[in-house]
């Protein structure tokens, strides 16, 4: 899979950073009067992160690379790029990426943009890397790629279960730690489509939810063949197949439509033969990566990763050079298809790469609690001064607030002083 004239590039580094307080989703079907299982099993969610006020995409991608760089001793200076995958940014004009880039201490000589392409954009800037390696630009410096969302639908809409908030940072370099990516095992798709947008007049996204199903079943077919041109043979050989993640229940719906691309055919889940057939691949290929998913909820760009991050928390000296396909979609819509391998030594870093204990502090909401902090939200763009320590917020970097137009970052320490970055 490798090209011996050039060293394997991929992903070196992988972290996630989440809202310090999350909503349980039969709490909130309790609340919306419905069964808790048109939640937990329809949609196959169990907990919903929820940012507050003063956690917003900045705090989080911050965080998240933060915590990429340090966890695998990545030295800032080796950044010569840096890219923010973002649908909900804080600025028309000026990027999440600058701000993050002060934050860090990144050098001055590093290229740093945001993309937005719904949830596509981390997954753009993940290849623009790869290819900015490959073609020498890099000059044997790293790209660090960060995926930060806070999906808000709003309260009592169709759209409120399928919230969430985190963010996921890759470092991506020669000679990676966790996976290889080729660049020959990369396929992309696009067509203008209206299944899901944001108007700058509105606060919150327009969405044809069926619709936007069919675009994403559509584009993973696309996509596929563009990488595989054929290739079909390879899906034998896979390890594990991981999808955009809107939701859990969305990975069923992909992988079904998968199979119907690797076998030439619909596959009718009403007959036992196809069930049989289709429960087994699933339970293999797709569901063992989808717990912490289940866990945050919808975080648009960083979905697919996040059950990149339950694979390679799980991976075993074994699965050394397995392969895995990796599917990202954004509506509008744009996707790409690719084909991971597992390296050799991700097995040494996989409790690096495991956010369980970071997922298990957070302080559960009650209904009240959710939706007063879902208000607050709504208020604090403009506020001039907030106060962290009212959301729990007291370690780590949080907006406090909007002065003179200009958006405020403060770091916190256990002792209220501010951190060295």
């Amino acid at each position: 899979m490798t090209d011996s004239h050039h060293p394997p590039v991929g992903i070196d580094a992988l972290a996630l950073a989440c809202p310090k307080a999350f909503i349980a989703m039969d709490t909130l079907a309790e609340a919306r009067g419905v069964p808790s299982a048109k939640y937990t099993q329809g949609l196959g969610q169990e907990k919903m992160a929820i940012a507050s006020p003063v956690e917003d995409t900045v705090t989080l991608a911050t965080a998240a690379a933060r915590r990429a760089l340090e966890t695998f001793d990545v030295d800032p200076q080796s950044i010569g790029t840096l890219i923010v995958g973002t649908e909900t940014g804080v600025d028309h004009s000026k990027p999440v990426a600058v701000y993050v880039h002060e934050l860090l201490g990144l050098p001055e000589r590093c290229r740093t943009f945001e993309t937005k392409h719904a949830c596509y954009g981390a997954s753009a800037g993940l290849t623009t890397s790869l290819d900015w390696i490959a073609s020498g630009r890099a000059r044997g410096q790293k790209a660090l790629v960060i995926a930060a969302d806070i999906a808000s639908y709003g309260l009592n809409t169709p759209g409120e279960p399928t919230q969430g908030a985190g963010a996921v940072a890759m470092v991506i370099g020669e000679h990676p730690r966790l996976l290889r990516i080729h660049p020959n095992t990369i396929g992309d798709y696009t067509r203008q489509v209206m299944d899901f947008w944001r108007p700058l007049y509105s606060k919150y996204a327009l969405a044809d939810g069926h619709y936007s199903i069919e675009c994403y079943l559509e584009a993973l077919a696309g996509a596929r063949a563009a990488a595989l041109d054929g290739g079909d043979e390879v899906f034998d050989e896979l390890l594990a197949c991981l999808y955009h993640v809107p939701f859990v229940k969305m990975a069923h719906k992909a992988h079904r439509k998968e199979l119907e691309c690797v076998h030439h055919r619909p596959f009718d889940l009403d007959t036992a033969d196809d069930q049989a057939r289709f429960d087994a691949s699933y339970q293999r290929l797709v569901a063992p990566w989808l717990s912490l998913n289940a866990q945050v909820g919808n975080i648009y760009t960083g979905s697919l990763y996040l059950a990149l991050m339950d694979l390679i928390r799980q991976s075993q000296a074994s699965w050394a050079d397995r392969r895995v396909s990796l599917f990202s979609y954004g509506s509008g819509c744009g996707a790409t298809y690719m084909l991971g391998q597992i390296a050799p030594s991700a097995h040494q870093w996989a409790g690096h790469c495991d956010p369980q204990a970071d997922l298990d502090q957070r302080r559960r909401l009650s209904v009240g609690e959710y939706e007063a902090m879902i208000a607050a939200v709504e208020r604090a763009e403009r506020a001039e001064k907030l106060d962290p320590s009212d959301w729990g917020v007291l370690e780590g970097l949080a907006y406090v607030g909007t002065q003179d137009h200009q958006r405020q970052y403060r770091w916190l320490g256990r002792d209220g002083l501010t951190p060295a970055v």
